[in-house]
């Protein structure tokens, strides 16, 4: 598995404060995407057993993180190499929450083995693919109004997708 990026503290890939780790690879191609240059599963360099470490110590010195987000490319589309890291994520920061962005819909991932595995792992799936028609910059943590942020473990238990709220402050 390569990574083709990495941002230490963004308020933009999910709530609070968040790191964010770009996975390569997708074969979504949606038009208009806002990261092509991650579809290749060669871009970037491999995310190495010491980088994802590094991401992780990083993470736990951070007392103003509020977790890890996967974006990509799509992880879920290497969900069997995510696997590992977002274990050892978990562990080492078991405060953190985990969001992902994946073009697949929640209810098409949760019927692939690995991909389920990987979405049992966060709290909140932005589903769906990027519609270039469908484009809303008003969304939050969201591109296309066809997108959902899917609260995996409510969704899980009710055998159907459940909106994330944002808690009220």
């Amino acid at each position: 598995m390569n990574w083709c990026g990495y941002i230490p503290e963004s308020l933009n890939e999910g709530s609070g404060l968040r790191s964010v780790v770009f996975i390569s690879g997708c074969r979504h191609a949606c038009p208009g995407c806002f990261n092509p240059a991650s579809w290749s599963f060669r871009a970037g360099e491999p995310f190495t057993r010491e980088l994802q470490q590094s991401v992780i110590r990083e993470a736990a010195a951070n007392p103003l993180l509020d977790g890890l987000t996967l974006c990509g490319g799509d992880p879920f589309f290497s969900a069997a190499d995510c696997i590992p890291f977002v274990r050892d994520y978990r562990a080492t920061c078991p405060g953190h929450t985990i969001w992902a962005y994946t073009g697949f819909t929640f209810e098409v991932l949760i019927q692939e083995p690995s991909m389920l595995e990987l979405a049992r792992l966060c709290e909140v799936i932005v589903d769906g693919p990027f519609i270039e028609e469908e484009k809303d910059v008003s969304l939050p943590f969201r591109g296309s109004r066809n997108q959902r942020c899917v609260d995996v473990h409510s969704s899980l238990a009710a055998d159907r997708v459940i909106d994330w709220q944002p808690v009220p402050l």
